[in-house]
């Protein structure tokens, strides 16, 4: 990945960060894509800043009073500032937990309106497979979705579900991470596959996702190394380079 090297140079430089940069690695298959964003491209190159909005659940939070600087809505703002210098990083986060994606779908002409996003981070599928709706349900209110946010001339990043040893034992969101993947290619939409990512991290040991639940410093590491992976992502998407400007 082109700029895998930079987000780990970036991490390593990070005052009060204790977590070392090789261990935000991952493949670059796994976050590799042909899907562009275009709108991202254009802000950037003419305006000099970024409007994200992140919509999701519970899972895009950490807990406690300082919870939402160490998630990765937070830590993605900073990665994009680091590696975008001179440009203006806003990203505005809208969680709400226990939402089904037909919730979440429902809510976004307003946080449209509202936002002006050039880029929707849409973080779905983990309540839809707590309680069981059907994956043409969950399809169409993902389609339904996105079709909203180009629509509104924004680009679209699906974020599934993330991964964990306990959860899996339990509750299997294979069919609904299957679901985001197809809906994403017939839509032409990126996809942030999180459940990948954080299970090849648990695979080689990088984290001990047995244990994140217990430990507050282990969440805020992966949450960290989420938010840089997926700005890496977003600037090979965009096409840019770290001075902001579009790549031959």
């Amino acid at each position: 990945m082109k700029f895998l090297t930079a987000v780990a140079a970036v991490i390593a430089l990070m005052s009060g960060s204790a977590i070392a940069a090789e261990e935000c690695e991952v493949p670059p298959s796994l976050i590799a894509s042909d899907t562009g964003l275009a709108r991202v491209t254009k802000e950037i190159k003419e305006k000099h800043r970024l409007d994200v909005s992140v919509v999701g659940t519970g899972s895009s939070t950490l807990p406690g009073p300082n919870g939402a600087s160490f998630a990765y809505p937070a830590r993605l703002q900073a990665a994009l500032g680091e590696l975008l210098p001179g440009n203006e990083i806003k990203v505005v986060v809208h969680i709400l937990p226990r939402q089904t994606t037909a919730d979440m779908a429902a809510r976004l002409e307003k946080i449209l309106a509202d936002d002006k996003p050039a880029l929707v981070l849409w973080q779905a599928g983990t309540f839809d497979a707590v309680i069981g709706i059907e994956p043409d349900e969950f399809s169409s209110s993902l389609g339904t979705g996105i079709d909203k946010i180009v629509n509104a001339g924004a680009d679209v990043d699906l974020i599934n579900m993330q991964f964990s040893p306990h959860t899996e034992a339990v509750l299997d969101v294979s069919t609904y991470a299957a679901v985001m993947q197809w809906v994403a290619q017939e839509r032409g939409a990126l996809l942030f596959d999180r459940l990948a990512i954080m299970r090849y991290w648990s695979d080689q040991g990088i984290f001990d996702l047995y244990a994140a639940t217990k430990n507050s410093d282990m969440a805020r590491h992966v949450h960290n190394c989420i938010g840089r992976v997926l700005a890496s992502q977003i600037i090979d998407a965009a096409h840019l380079t770290p001075e902001g400007v579009t790549k031959n």
